[in-house]
């Protein structure tokens, strides 16, 4: 007696097996053994001869339904309170509309199938190709249910999807060795005993503690660590203020004595305080680390104001910036890593922005490590309250990136969660997002009472043991590590803390500017302001040789006919040395500095062409749409020139061309917004990074901003850029007029700059002092 018996899984669909199976019954089993199915000979076991097509059926939509909708069950929650009313209940999302599909009654088989055997092939990443039901069940449930789980139906490439599968359904996924463990318990041992130490020594102090979330830092430890491993060499780093002290100190390596001695911060009279300071919880650091594996990783955070997930294009930025100036064409080199809270990944329209701008050419980064630090909870509002969807994870579904769910209190579930995440970067360089469920044992920060709003959460987490107990207890009961190896890495992780704190109390610990990046050295900062004056003309012979190249294209080049009386009327301009227009001196001033070895980059809504068709600095040829940008085949450039249209984001955008301006001091950035008064929808950034940056986090940046405008007839919103917004912005107080001796100095030590230009030739002398400077504004 022969058996049918059929390939399982994500490679095979349902139909593909129904016309499978009428072939078979057709042609007999000895020709559909050649097919993609298999026989299986008589001395199986008995129950799998029994086996029908529709038993066949019945298990590949078993297995499809785990894959697919097995992360709506999965143990994810530490406090276990997914059917507490009021909590994270949602009524469109009952328990058996959750479990549909994911219990094997619904496919009609019974306890009694349980001992049955059926053929499930190499799906499972094991050898062993027949299993019992009861077998296929558990396996699912342990893959898709247990403290990790999975969405991947989304995914765009079935390359990817089959990866991912083929990973995390092999038999060895969950295995962690001692050295693992060890390497885990130190990690959460670090995070955990660092907001204890900060809470005994400042009680009432505001930290944004990580507790309850501290597997966070295990989890980004094991991500840094083998994505070195694969060649990684620097990370920007962009997150909130919940956790931000713990990454700077047990992540970013900034010594803890700093940020113990932030605390009782000196007199802003001991010399040594530059800017106006911000809280401790916005601060940024740079610094170069040893991970645990030898490798050593470039680590900067990114300053961040209180509004949330603001930060997230910048860093986009700043890693496109790393890659361009480290010559990292294949973005394996240079990593973006945000850090996120549920609530504001959920209800920040920036996130959906910035991952827009994901796959786009000149702001793609090769993918970023995005995690959730799921409180569930924001501030005071139940997740049913904060978004319109099960997970806060749900809007990065719109890039096709993979989403894993895991518990925050299983720490070798979220280490290897995040392992393969950065496997899975680096390898489709694609987007990745971690969501963490874990809690928030404090309210919104330590003095808050957050009983008023949340009374059974807090009831629960009030008798919850710390990630850290629960692992050791694990630990001494499985006796995965002796009990020496626990007691004498918690108490060599207090005595450090302890060495560090008596270290902040000595009187000199150093300054903000001490943390600043190697590339920005020879800025002069505000402290060094001098009254020096700096040349930006240029010689006829440069002028001649960038005039060339803005008014010639190649001769294959089928240009549109009206360009062409703009490139003849350039030539004239030249010839005659006269009625040099907008878009030919801003020309000259992007030529004349790419050939000084100014990396040039200017983006925004339809800049390439200009709103006003005045600039044309990309060119489409009528016959192919073959682009081509006359001063990126400048002769004799040294440095770098890109113009690239961007998509219809504001916010988004602006905060990308500010992240990539930090990187580098010889980097002109523009942004143009497509009328001046689309700037508002930027207002974020421009308020909170741009006009106040240098004086909260000493960060200087030479962005500039093109705010076109004019009165011809297109309403009152497109007849005024708003300069009066940026006005207010500046920092000069308005009924003050500085001393003979200080007016020179002032444009180094105001805030910014609003020029209103009147002719061509103030515009080509402004953007070139943008770089001849010996500080940026």
């Amino acid at each position: 007696m022969l058996m049918i018996g059929a390939r399982i899984g994500a490679r095979a669909s349902s139909t593909r097996v129904l016309s499978n199976l009428a072939r078979a019954s057709t042609l007999g089993c000895k020709q559909f053994h050649q097919t993609s199915f298999r026989c299986v000979e008589a001395e199986a076991p008995q129950s799998l001869n029994r086996m029908s097509a529709e038993d066949t059926i019945k298990i590949i939509k078993l297995v499809r339904a785990f894959r697919i909708r097995g992360h709506l069950i999965a143990d994810l929650d530490p406090l276990g309170l997914s059917n507490i009313e009021n909590v994270i209940e949602y009524p469109d999302l009952g328990d058996e509309k959750l479990t549909q599909g994911l219990d094997y009654k619904d496919y009609g088989f019974t306890e009694a199938d349980l001992d049955k055997f059926f053929y499930v092939g190499s799906e499972f990443g094991t050898a062993k190709t027949i299993m019992t039901l009861g077998e296929i069940v558990g396996r699912l449930k342990k893959t898709y249910c247990g403290n990790i789980s999975f969405e991947l139906r989304h995914l765009f490439s079935k390359e990817s999807k089959d990866w991912l599968v083929e990973k995390i359904e092999a038999d060895d996924f969950l295995d962690v060795t001692t050295e693992d463990r060890k390497r885990i318990l130190i990690d959460l041992a670090k995070a955990d005993r660092f907001e204890t130490f900060l809470a005994r020594k400042h009680p009432a102090v505001k930290r944004f503690g990580l507790e309850g979330g501290e597997s966070t830092i295990v989890g980004i430890q094991s991500l840094l660590n083998r994505g070195a491993e694969l060649g990684l060499e620097s990370v920007v780093i962009g997150m909130s203020h919940r956790g931000r002290l713990n990454v700077l100190g047990n992540v970013v390596g900034k010594p803890l004595h700093k940020i113990f001695s932030e605390f009782d911060p000196p007199s802003p009279n001991n010399g040594n305080v530059e800017g106006s300071g911000d809280v401790k919880y916005h601060l940024g650091t740079s610094s170069t680390v040893t991970l645990a594996n030898g490798h050593r990783l470039h680590l900067s955070l990114t300053a961040n104001p209180s509004h949330l997930e603001a930060v997230n294009p910048v860093v986009v930025g700043k890693t496109r910036a790393k890659q361009h100036w480290s010559h990292d064409k294949e973005r394996t080199k240079v990593l973006g890593l945000m850090i996120h809270g549920d609530a504001a990944f959920a209800g920040q329209g920036v996130v959906a922005e910035t991952l827009a701008l994901s796959d786009l050419h000149n702001y793609k980064v090769g993918g970023c490590i995005h995690i959730i630090i799921n409180n569930q909870v924001g501030f005071t509002t139940d997740p049913r309250k904060a978004r319109s969807s099960p997970f806060p994870s749900d809007v990065a579904k719109m890039t096709g990136c993979p989403i894993f769910h895991v518990n925050g209190d299983n720490p070798e579930a979220v280490a290897k969660a995040c392992r393969i995440a950065i496997e899975y970067r680096m390898k489709f360089h694609s987007d990745v997002v971690i969501d963490i469920f874990c809690y928030r044992r404090h309210g919104h920060n330590e003095s808050d009472e957050p009983t008023f709003t949340q009374p059974l959460m807090y009831a629960k987490i009030k008798s919850h043991a710390s990630t850290l107990e629960l692992y050791k207890k694990r630990l001494l009961e499985e006796k995965a590590l002796p009990d020496t190896v626990v007691h004498e890495t918690l108490s060599n992780i207090d005595q450090h803390l302890e060495n560090e704190y008596q270290l902040s109390r000595q009187p000199h610990v150093g300054k903000p500017s001490e943390w600043l990046e190697n590339r920005w050295k020879g800025i002069k900062s505000l402290l060094a302001a001098t009254a020096e004056t700096w040349s930006t003309a240029v010689s006829p012979s440069e002028i001649e040789i960038v005039g060339k190249a803005i008014t010639t294209v190649p001769h294959d080049f089928n240009i549109h006919k009206g360009i062409k009386r703009v490139l003849e009327a350039r030539k004239q301009m030249f010839e005659s040395g006269q009625g040099f227009d907008w878009g030919t001196a801003e020309a000259l001033a992007f030529g004349t500095l790419h050939r000084e070895k100014f990396h040039v980059r200017l983006s925004g809504q339809d800049c390439e062409r200009g709103t006003f068709s005045h600039r044309h600095a990309a060119m489409v040829d009528q016959v192919n749409e073959r682009s081509y940008v006359p001063l990126a085949h400048l002769e004799g450039a040294a440095g770098d020139f890109s113009v690239s249209n961007s998509n219809l984001s504001e916010f988004a955008c602006l905060g990308f061309e500010l992240g990539y301006s930090l990187e580098h001091p010889n980097c002109l950035v523009i942004w143009e917004a497509q009328f001046g008064d689309f700037a508002n929808g930027a207002q974020i950034i421009i308020d909170n990074f741009i006009s106040s940056g240098e004086q909260k986090w000493l960060r200087q940046t030479g962005i500039t901003l093109l705010l076109p405008h004019g009165y011809d007839g297109q309403g009152p919103e497109h007849s005024s850029a708003r300069l009066e917004r940026y006005l207010r912005l500046c920092d000069d107080a308005d009924d003050y007029f500085p001393p003979a001796d200080m007016i020179s100095q002032q444009e180094h030590r105001i805030n910014m700059q609003v020029v209103n230009l009147t002719t061509p030739a103030n515009y080509f002398h402004c953007l070139r002092r943008q770089m001849k400077r010996e500080f940026r504004k």
